[in-house]
C-alpha cells in the first residue's frame, strides 16, 4: 500500500477501546486471568475474551473496572448441539459475561443446511437476550458463498457481530474477509476480526477495512506497552 493513501493509525488509548483482550488458551490458570482482567483495567481495553470456566474469576476481577467479560460458546469448533450452546451461553451471563462469542454450526453450513445454522444461532440469542452476541463464521474455512451465508444467517437470528475466526482453524483474520463480512452486514452490525493479529499496522488495516472489534492475544504489543511491569506498576 502507498503510505500517503494509507488509513491513518488510531491513537493507542482509542485502539485498545476496540480490544478484546483475549486469553482462551487451554492451560490457562487463574492467576494468567487475573493478570489479563489487570492488564485490561490498567490499560482501557474494551474487554476480557476468556473461556466459560473462568468467567466468574474475571467478573470478580473487574468487579471496579469500567470492562466487560466476554466468554466463548462451543469453542472452538462449533459442534455442539444448539440447546448445549444456549445452555453454556446461559451460565456464562449468570456467572457474569455481557458478551458471548459463539461458533456456528460449521458442518451444518458446509452441507448446506441454513435452517439449521439459523436455528442454532437462533437458540442463543434467546437463551441471552440482554448480551452483546457476536458469532464466529470460521471464515477460513468457507467458501465466499459460505461466509456470504453465514453472515446473512447471522444478522437474521439476531447477532449483534459477526466474527472472522477461532484463532484455531487454520487460519486467521484478512483484510478481505473483514471486507466482505462488513459489505454484507451493512452499518448496524459489528465485524470482530480476530486471529493472528500481532501488530498495531495489521490492527489499524482491519479497522479500515470495516472492524470494529478486534480479538486480540498480543494486545500490549499493539498499544505499545513493553511489559505488564512498565505500564501498570
Amino acid at each position: 500500500m502507498n503510505d500517503a493513501l494509507a488509513p491513518a493509525a488510531l491513537a493507542p488509548a482509542a485502539l485498545a477501546a476496540l480490544i478484546d483482550h483475549t486469553l482462551l488458551r487451554p492451560d490457562a490458570t487463574a492467576v494468567e486471568v487475573r493478570q489479563l482482567c489487570e492488564e485490561a483495567a490498567a490499560f482501557g481495553f474494551h474487554a476480557v475474551c476468556v473461556n466459560p470456566l473462568w468467567v466468574a474469576e474475571a467478573r470478580r476481577a473487574l468487579a471496579a473496572a469500567p470492562v466487560a467479560v466476554c466468554s466463548v460458546v462451543a469453542f472452538p469448533f462449533g459442534a455442539t448441539p444448539a440447546a448445549n450452546k444456549a445452555a453454556e451461553a446461559a451460565r456464562a451471563v449468570a456467572d457474569g459475561a455481557a458478551e458471548i462469542d459463539m461458533v456456528i454450526a460449521i458442518g451444518a453450513l458446509k452441507a448446506g443446511d441454513h435452517d439449521a445454522v439459523r436455528a442454532d444461532i437462533a437458540a442463543v440469542r434467546r437463551a441471552v437476550p440482554a448480551a452483546l452476541l457476536k458469532v464466529i463464521i470460521e471464515a477460513a474455512l468457507l467458501t465466499e458463498a459460505e461466509k456470504i451465508a453465514a453472515c446473512t444467517l447471522a444478522v437474521a437470528a439476531g447477532a449483534d457481530f459477526v466474527k472472522t475466526s477461532t484463532g484455531y482453524g487454520g487460519g486467521g483474520a484478512t483484510i478481505a474477509d473483514v471486507a466482505l463480512m462488513r459489505g454484507i452486514v451493512g452499518p448496524r452490525i459489528g465485524v470482530k476480526a480476530s486471529g493472528g493479529i500481532r501488530t498495531a499496522a495489521a490492527a489499524n488495516a482491519m479497522i479500515a477495512a470495516g472492524a470494529n472489534r478486534l480479538g486480540v492475544s498480543a494486545s500490549l504489543t499493539l498499544i505499545g506497552v513493553a511489559s505488564v511491569a512498565a505500564g501498570i506498576h
